[in-house]
């Protein structure tokens, strides 16, 4: 598009950057190593838990492209080089450097305003709003660049670690630091004293890292108490130069380590051949007791034996003494079977937590209410909890309920509340709901799946925590501490020329100038007020997080229930919140008005000119239907999408079905008048110039390609919404959405397409072929297996129909007869028959179609060979075919 057409489509308002192009390639490069490693990237989002955020750099190049437009003027921007905060003038830029890289960018070339992203860039005299702020990445990214940011929340969880996040950048580390060693030295050597075990090199005690744990039921048949175990592993051996696994003897209970955990074994204890692999619980979630055989529901067992029994198997531990006497690794870490010490211990825990009455208030009472998360999708009900305390074992209460005893002490409440997030989120680990990961050697993170699954052999943590170990408070701590020294001074992280290059600190910290409520948004009165929205809203059948962060909110009533509005109720909000809930009969129709609701407040709330920009999850046309609809509705005009890869599961897991997508919008009340054939050449004509700028200036795939030219169709719809004409009738918006898929979808390649393509090229190459499978339906790995092409060191060789590979592949399915010839290959075959001089009059009774016409007529044409169209019986030369 150019940018004569873009300023057409924006006339008598500003342009932002971000409507006219976004540095996609850049952001998805930084995006990959920060979802990896949040820790060094932006140490402020590992401060607690939070669902579904979105990478920091996308957040941070939605604010940079969307809080400058082309009125803005040399007084409304500062730039400063990082560390020095000396002025970019005397470092090779000025302030006039980025007023004119922001008319400069464009769809073709985004990035002249990227070269400001790692420079501490301040925006004056703008407003910004996020009205589902969850996590608070937005108003995070937004604050650093000084300007007014307003958020809010429904849940009193997600309020409060967006509010101790933008807080963070004010508040003393040496505070943190002496409320901490208060804690410490009130609490730290007690709860210390209930994580000790005989060390097995001398007569001293050893630090405990995790203790295991195994529930059992009896067998219904004999009586027989059967332990829960699906394998008998403990943990891959990572001590010592040994391979394989520790596992439990199902005889002696030992630990011992094996060479095979699936094959047979022998307890090198007492002589007892197993196979660590062949446990007791089967799929389905049944257990099978070994004495007889009898197999039975686990959930069915624990309601008919009222509960289920807990037996303490195994603990990993440290010596720090053998430690310092230099002994081997293997000598001062490992694993080993729990003895008559690690049990008493427990006991005498377990008989303090009865005693200490009064610590029974630092730990929640509530019921866990019943919901979608926790009667549904994983009923914990059915395995026996009740009780948000029935998630962990009597040591747990009680470490847990003194450490929050003594934050309650805490004369610095601002410390205090940051204390109390790393207990909180250190719940994750600390819990009888997770277990251990034995083949990376660590313990399990309860939210790891957004749901309650109880485990059947619990990993139980060192809560206070040693050196080594990981979620511990120690360790929580250290991250809230990272997170708050980072906030004082932030960086940031970019690629240049494939290597990764952190700036110096910002001289501007977090979170000034911001302010966060909790509440609906929908009682937001605002009008005419903020300059751009800038969110992540909910998603229609994504997680319900009322329902799992109450597992947070329960414990942080305990110190904020007189503190902060909103931690006084027993759950958080559920049918305020904007989500389908089918336990509570919310379905997608009332999403539908919800969401409606919410943006009519965020349209009142924009100015005229403002704009809404927040990411969005599409995975199937429906959802982009209802999207539209929605914003369409509420007098909003589409006028960019973007598409983002913000989620790590999409990069390591290689899911290319769903997109997350930025999308911008603005706020319209006029509405043109057209035909749907009119509208449809607009878009026609739109997708080919906007496919053939981005295919030759910019590196995306296919998929990236099609978001884009989505965008430009939904915004050239979303000019006429409600007065497109289309037989009589008004088209709505999901109609149209249909017809735009179908529009994109059929400028795909097929894989006769493609093939088609390559023999039109008279010397095509691999760089050929990649570029056309990119705007295809087709697969490199089917290609290739059906011999239609090949690599023979550099050279690309296509498989025609007289290429050996090609021509055993095409007899090889002929001979088989099983049905899955393409009109390729039999086109092909056809060929080659004929070629040979043998009969073809036998396969064509059986494949003569239309389709196999069309596509020899094609390859008569692509080749210039008339024997494509011959062997077939088409009396057509191939002068008088091309004529036509």
């Amino acid at each position: 598009m150019s940018k004569q057409d873009q300023s057409e489509k924006s006339e008598g308002r500003p342009e932002l950057p971000i409507e006219r192009g976004f540095p996609i390639e850049k952001i998805n490069k930084i995006a990959e190593k920060e979802s990896r490693a949040k820790q060094y990237y932006r140490p402020i989002y590992t401060m607690h838990k939070w669902w579904a955020r979105r990478p920091g750099c996308l957040f941070r190049a939605i604010s940079l492209y969307s809080l400058l437009d082309d009125d803005t003027s040399l007084e409304e921007v500062e730039v400063y080089e990082p560390g020095e905060n000396e002025t970019l003038g005397q470092n090779g830029l000025s302030k006039q450097d980025i007023i004119d890289a922001i008319s400069e960018v464009d769809m073709d070339d985004p990035e002249p305003l990227w070269d400001f992203y790692p420079k501490d860039v301040r925006i004056k005299n703008k407003k910004i709003l996020d009205p589902f702020m969850g996590g608070g990445t937005s108003l995070v990214e937004a604050s650093r660049f000084g300007v007014e940011t307003h958020g809010m929340d429904l849940n009193p969880v997600a309020w409060f670690v967006t509010k101790k996040q933008l807080e963070a950048g004010q508040t003393s580390v040496d505070d943190l630091e002496d409320a901490f060693e208060q804690v410490k030295a009130d609490v730290a050597d007690e709860i210390l004293e209930y994580y000790r075990t005989p060390c097995p090199n001398g007569d001293h005690e050893a630090d405990v890292m995790y203790d295991f744990w195994v529930k059992e039921l009896d067998c219904v048949s004999c009586g027989h108490t059967v332990p829960l175990f699906k394998d008998y592993r403990v943990a891959k051996e990572r001590y010592s130069d040994e391979p394989g696994y520790n596992v439990l003897c199902p005889g002696c209970g030992a630990v011992t380590l094996v060479d095979d955990w699936q094959d047979d074994s022998d307890c090198k204890e007492c002589g007892n051949s197993f196979v660590p692999k062949e446990g007791n619980v089967s799929r389905g979630g049944y257990y099978n007791c070994p004495k007889c055989g009898q197999k039975e529901s686990i959930t069915d067992g624990i309601q008919d034996q009222g509960g289920y029994n807990l037996r303490l198997y195994a603990v990993e531990y440290y010596c720090e003494e053998c430690d310092q006497q230099g002994l081997e690794k293997s000598d001062h870490k490992g694993y080993k079977q729990a003895g008559a010490a690690d049990k008493q211990l427990f006991e005498d825990a377990k008989r303090k937590w009865n005693t200490r009455t009064d610590l029974h208030d630092y730990v929640p009472d509530e019921d866990i209410p019943p919901g979608h998360m926790t009667s549904e999708r994983n009923p914990v009900f059915d395995h026996g909890y009740s009780q948000w305390t029935d998630m962990l074992n009597e040591r747990q209460l009680l470490c847990l309920s003194k450490i929050l005893k003594s934050l309650s002490s805490l004369n610095d409440q601002n410390a205090a509340e940051y204390l109390l997030l790393a207990l909180t989120d250190g719940l994750r680990y600390n819990t009888m709901m997770v277990g251990y990961h034995q083949s990376r050697n660590h313990i399990d993170n309860l939210m790891r799946t957004n749901s309650f699954d109880p485990p059947m052999y619990p990993a139980e943590n060192n809560i206070w925590g040693i050196e080594h170990g990981s979620g511990t408070f120690t360790a929580m701590f250290d991250q809230v501490k990272n997170a708050v020294e980072y906030a004082a001074a932030p960086t940031e992280r970019y690629i240049d020329d494939g290597d990764t290059i952190e700036t110096s600190e910002f001289a501007q910290p977090i979170g000034l100038n911001s302010e966060v409520r909790q509440g609906d948004m929908r009682n937001i009165s605002s009008e005419d007020t903020y300059d751009a929205v800038i969110t992540d809203p909910p998603y229609y059948d994504n997680i319900i997080y009322s329902e799992v962060a109450d597992f947070f909110y329960v414990w942080q009533k305990i110190l904020l229930e007189d503190v902060h509005p909103g931690f006084d109720q027993e759950k958080t909000p559920r049918a305020e919140s904007i989500v389908t809930n089918p336990f509570l009969d919310k379905t997608a129709e009332d999403f539908e008005h919800e969401m409606g609701e919410a943006l009519a407040v965020i349209n009142r709330a924009l100015k005229e000119d403002g704009t809404l920009t927040f990411t969005y999850h599409h995975s199937d046309e429906e959802s982009w239907g209802e999207l539209l609809e929605s914003l369409c509705n509420n007098d909003f005009e589409v006028t960019a999408t973007y598409p983002i890869n913000s989620d790590l599961n999409k990069f390591i897991g290689g899911e290319a079905v769903s997109f997350d997508i930025v999308i911008v919008a603005r706020p319209t009340e006029e509405r043109t008048p057209i035909s749907w054939r009119n509208l449809k050449i607009n878009i026609i004509n739109q997708l080919e110039e906007i496919q053939e700028s981005l295919e030759e200036n910019r590196d995306l795939t296919e998929g990236d390609i099609g978001v884009v030219e989505m965008g430009a169709c939904f915004s050239e719809y979303s000019k006429h919404h409600g007065a497109v004409h289309r037989s009589g009738d008004i088209m709505k918006a999901k109609e149209a959405v249909q017809e735009i898929y179908g529009i994109i979808q059929d400028n795909a390649l097929g894989e006769q397409d493609l093939f088609l393509a390559l023999q039109r090229n008279p010397s095509p190459s691999y760089n050929d072929f990649n570029k056309l499978l990119r705007r295809s339906e087709a697969s490199e790995e089917e290609m290739r297996e059906k011999a239609l092409f090949r690599m023979d060191g550099d050279d690309f060789i296509l498989g025609d129909w007289n290429d050996k590979q090609r021509q055993a592949y095409l007899q090889t399915k002929v001979a088989e007869g099983n049905g899955s010839l393409t009109v390729l290959d039999k086109a092909h075959f056809l060929r080659y028959y004929y070629q040979e001089g043998k009969s073809t009059k036998e396969y064509l009774e059986d494949w003569s179609t239309d389709d196999l016409e069309e596509l020899c007529e094609g390859l008569a044409e692509a080749t210039q060979d008339e024997t494509y169209l011959k062997m077939i019986g088409v009396d057509t030369s191939l002068s008088e075919f091309s004529d036509d």
